[in-house]
């Protein structure tokens, strides 16, 4: 690949077919396959696109989910493929969409500066060959797709009959991705998940072929390189390389946060770059010996790349965490929102996003799956979920049931954002809890989870005009706080060209470097979790903040060290990166010193 960005997985619905509109150029992005009723829908809606009849697959078919998810995968290659023939064969005449895919390529890659060369050329010979290199060398962006390994519920028959692992909800996805025609890769997140991984031991396409090719590549999004290594051995062990270590910043990111106890982006980044080597020996020998077990002749070792996403926001800081960490490539995700051309927001939502402040984004518990989640204030879904609180009928219908992972008051599992359940916790918490601000502060904690299943699919459907009568069309939106800075609508060229330095964006309030920008995400998350723990605190906890702190202290003092290379390369002043750590730090000694107060106040009722 000649990009050194890609897209990562946005929400369900906003990047549910961005391949569609960005592959072509040669760009990478990934598509959630989590909800098997979108993807069927927006199979139905791009097969009338493009004149094509639709048969549609039913949920309660023989793996139906499977078989939705596998349709729109093949979709979506057979359109792609198209598009980027239609593509290839195209003259260099000014406007053609060639030209945009050259135009659009990083300025230092082989084919952008022949391309440029070519361009400068008369009509001849040397020109026209020159340009059937071009064509040659034109590969299309992957269709890349996610698997959250925690949304993997049990699914049962119309009789309540479980219809075993086969056919839990991870699975089933996988499934669908296997059995797919895609040569692409399948992004596990979320941790490990031992079921999975068995089921991958059964799909063919992950193994190298006689040829030695994989079509099928393992991307696993990892929080820390201890993950990485746990989660790598398994899949080792069975025969299946991962082929990416896809790291995230726990907080500086869109989505689900899964916050890391106090490990910063830089120093993993580092514990990466230190171990790279070593990583890929020791999963190689795994790796080696499992297909030998299985009698798959072993290739030539397959290559181990590293990438990072979450926060980055200019091209100093995209080259430094490349050319620095000597990854492979960064994900861009949350500014891709405000590029109608490559993802689904609604109008309403878009507008809100291009006038919001800083406050809008926080990071909230309104995740069903009892994860941090980052969540936008403004968005309709939670005006939705307070208009329901004050009319007395807190909670969401609960139809997709993808979340449904609860037994408190029910035999089979319901998700914790419905109505039912947050009825039956609220019954529950009037007949026991008579102390008000406690009672105040658990209620809140019941009626704060909303309904992603749907809500994350809403702009997909209002964008493209597929909102069915009676259907919620409230919007729940999942930005990294990093978008607060970016205040307009782009076009893709536009921040194609601000990735890669050509044409930067101006921000609309002053934006700190991407790991100061982290670390203050961090202390600001120790601080409301030890606040939110004040009533409970016991030793066990009071050691995970103690651990926490001491991390972020060690964190601070490595990007003191760095500053002169951050410095040199981000282009901010060298007082400046330094006043801000000191700030962060000041920050930090106040809630160290709070952490150690709680210990010896703990101690002493001990005693």
């Amino acid at each position: 690949m000649n990009h050194t960005f890609h897209i990562p997985v946005l929400g369900l619905g906003y990047s549910i077919d961005t391949p569609l509109k960005v592959a072509r150029y040669g760009i990478t992005s990934v598509v959630s396959i989590t909800d098997d009723e979108l993807c069927e829908r927006m199979r139905e809606f791009h097969l009338a696109e493009n004149g094509i009849e639709y048969v549609p697959i039913r949920k309660d078919e023989e793996d139906g989910r499977a078989r939705r998810i596998t349709a729109y995968l093949n979709l979506m290659h057979r359109l792609v493929n198209e598009q980027f023939r239609l593509l290839r064969i195209q003259s260099f005449d000014t406007g053609n969409d060639i030209n945009t895919y050259f135009e659009l390529l990083p300025e230092h890659c082989r084919p952008k500066m022949i391309y440029r060369h070519m361009m400068q050329m008369e009509e001849g010979k040397e020109k026209d060959v020159l340009q059937k290199e071009l064509r040659w060398q034109m590969t299309a962006g992957n269709i890349d797709v996610n698997i959250m390994s925690k949304v993997d519920k049990a699914n049962y028959t119309a009789d309540h009959e479980n219809l075993g692992n086969d056919y839990t909800d991870a699975v089933a996805a996988m499934r669908g991705f296997a059995n797919s025609t895609l040569y692409s890769s399948v992004v596990i997140s979320a941790g490990l998940n031992p079921r999975l991984y068995a089921y991958m031991e059964s799909c063919r396409d992950f193994f190298p072929d006689k040829a030695g090719l994989i079509r099928k590549k393992i991307i696993l999004k990892v929080g820390d390189y201890r993950s990485a290594l746990i989660q790598a051995k398994m899949l080792a062990k069975k025969g299946l390389w991962v082929n990416e270590f896809r790291i995230e910043s726990g907080l500086n990111c869109g989505g689900h946060a899964f916050a890391t106890d106090g490990l910063l982006l830089g120093p993993i980044l580092e514990e990466f770059k230190q171990k790279r080597t070593d990583l890929s020996d020791e999963l190689y020998a795994i790796y080696h010996a499992a297909l030998e077990t299985k009698n798959i002749r072993t290739p030539a070792r397959p290559s181990l790349m590293i990438t990072a996403q979450g926060g980055i926001g200019t091209a100093e800081e995209h080259n430094f965490l490349i050319n620095h960490y000597q990854l492979d490539a960064a994900g861009w995700g949350s500014p891709f929102l405000l590029v109608p051309e490559a993802t689904n927001v609604d109008q309403v939502t878009l507008d809100s996003l291009v006038a919001a402040t800083q406050e809008d984004y926080y990071v909230s518990n309104s995740s069903p799956l009892g994860v941090r989640y980052n969540n936008f204030r403004k968005s309709t879904m939670e005006e939705q979920r307070l208009h329901r609180i004050a009319s007395g009928r807190p909670g969401s219908p609960c139809k997709k049931k993808l979340l449904s992972t609860n037994t408190e008051f029910t035999e089979l599992p319901i998700c914790t954002a419905s109505r039912k359940y947050q009825h039956l916790k609220i019954k529950e918490l009037e007949a026991t809890e008579t102390e008000p601000s406690i009672f105040k502060e658990r209620f809140d904690a019941i009626t704060a989870k909303i309904c992603l299943c749907e809500g994350l699919c809403a702009s997909a459907y209002l964008k493209n005009d597929m909102l069915r009568p009676r259907e919620n069309k409230a919007v729940s939106i999942c930005p990294g706080p990093n978008l607060a800075y970016f205040g307009d609508t782009y076009s893709l060229k536009e921040m194609v060209n601000h990735i890669y330095g050509r044409s930067p964006i101006s921000f609309k309030i002053s934006r700190p470097n991407l790991f100061i920008n982290e670390l203050n995400l961090y202390i600001d998350y120790l601080k409301q979790d030890l606040n939110a723990q004040l009533h409970e605190l016991n030793a066990k906890k009071t050691k995970y903040h103690e651990k926490f702190s001491e991390q972020l202290q060690s964190g601070i003092n490595y990007y003191r060290r760095m500053i002169p290379e951050l410095k040199q390369s981000t282009g901010i002043a060298a007082w400046e990166l330094q006043q801000q750590l000191l700030n962060a730090e000041e920050k930090l000694l106040s809630i160290t010193a709070e952490i150690a107060s709680f210990r010896d106040g703990y101690n002493q009722k001990l005693n």
